[in-house]
């Protein structure tokens, strides 16, 4: 039988400042992103009442699908990293945070 080894306690912090930082890349990516796409400084937010329904949801979802993406490269190359140097995936199961 092959002994499971555990995860240092030292990836939770380290998770902690991955999600961090995950978050401020993906805010920095989004506001390029819509820059670039209506040469808008800001993005509409759900409360702007001068903006339309089409125009407020096409933000959230390119906001949604720039977090969803840098939040799985930051996650899978932080499990990666700790692999690498502790021999044990981060995740106890198949599935990780979600």
């Amino acid at each position: 039988m092959v002994k499971k080894k555990k995860l240092p306690m030292a990836y939770k912090p380290i998770g902690f400042v991955l999600g961090w930082t995950g978050g401020a890349l993906a805010g920095m990516a989004f506001r390029a992103t819509w820059k670039a796409i209506r040469h808008e400084e800001d993005a509409p937010d759900a409360l702007d009442k001068d903006r339309g329904w089409g125009e407020v949801l096409f933000a959230a979802a390119v906001q949604g699908a720039i977090f969803a993406v840098v939040r799985s490269a930051v996650d899978r190359t932080g499990a990666t990293a700790i692999e690498r140097s502790t021999g044990v995936w981060p995740s106890g199961g198949k599935g990780g945070r979600d």
